[in-house]
């Protein structure tokens, strides 16, 4: 899905439109009412909780071959505790 950037500065708010069907609305709003939100509010942080999320099990860190064996030997001495 395309997205659009606009030249104002960072922090300028911009309007975003979406269609959803009533029943949908009413959950968000049943929920946004339970935590003292507003519908915009609860939207935003779910979303952007969401996007954080899957931006993140995206992720790919690099890392040398000796710390990469660190990693795992401290991974299987965890493991080898617990079970």
């Amino acid at each position: 899905m395309p997205t659009s950037h606009t030249s104002k500065g960072s922090d300028a708010s911009v309007p975003l439109n979406m269609r959803i069907k009533p029943a949908t609305r009413n959950l968000i709003d049943g929920a946004a009412e339970l935590l003292g939100k507003t519908r915009t509010d609860f939207m935003l942080e779910a979303s952007e909780r969401r996007a954080e999320e899957v931006l993140l099990d995206r992720t790919i860190i690099t890392v040398s071959p000796e710390i990469y064996a660190e990693y795992v030997t401290r991974l299987d001495a965890y493991f080898r505790v617990i079970t």
